[in-house]
């Protein structure tokens, strides 16, 4: 098992070979493990992103097969199914590393505050349920100076849902608030720029 910290230090190691372009081990490693890989998994975190095509985890974090437990839903929302996820992979996998990775310019926050202002008729049930995860972290913002400003708007709206993810795996699961009490779980925030490549990590 990989300590949490040890775990975060080889994202940050990671993301590093990944914007400075250089040839990184995740490749390398990618034929030759997965023989290994038919009967077991360890990976050494586990990833609840947001599906944006621009943001695949194994890819900014320069990691190869069977390195990193990923879930993916638009917004990097949390609802139980993806709680059930994380739970999975820390109980089944001893994984003790949970990041909760959004990014920049996140389409699904811009669509949440685009219905906060302007609330559509005929919008789908399932966008709406995407949209009513977001909502309650990033509504105060627009009864502040910031609804003058969207690109600031979205900076902070993408901060706030990226923090209350987290919170909710933190505090909305009897098994992982145990697993961070006596198991060394730990779970943090991060933020992905897609101007830059660089994954800034947040909290924890």
């Amino acid at each position: 098992m990989i300590p949490a910290t040890e775990a975060l230090q080889r994202l940050r190691e990671g993301n590093a070979r990944f914007t400075a372009t250089v040839h990184g081990t995740g490749d390398l490693v990618l034929h030759s493990r997965r023989p290994e890989l038919t009967s077991i998994q360890e990976p050494f975190a586990i990833i609840l992103g947001c599906s944006d095509a621009r943001v695949p985890a194994e890819i900014v974090f320069d990691q190869g097969l069977g390195d990193l437990f990923v879930i993916r839903v638009a917004g990097n929302i949390v609802a139980p199914s993806q709680v059930g996820s994380v739970e999975f992979a820390a109980e089944r996998f001893g994984t003790r590393l949970v990041v909760v990775l959004g990014h920049s310019r996140c389409g699904a926050i811009l669509a949440t505050l685009e219905e906060l202002q302007r609330p559509s008729e005929n919008q789908s049930r399932n966008l709406r349920s995407i949209v009513d995860r977001v909502r309650p972290s990033v509504a105060g913002l627009l009864e502040t100076d910031l609804s003058h400003d969207l690109d600031a708007l979205v900076n902070h709206a993408v901060r706030l849902n990226i923090r209350a993810s987290a919170d909710h795996l933190r505090h909305g699961s009897a098994v992982l608030e145990q697993l961070i009490q006596d198991d060394g779980l730990l779970v943090v925030g991060a933020e992905y720029s897609l101007e830059t490549g660089a994954v800034e990590f947040l909290d924890g």
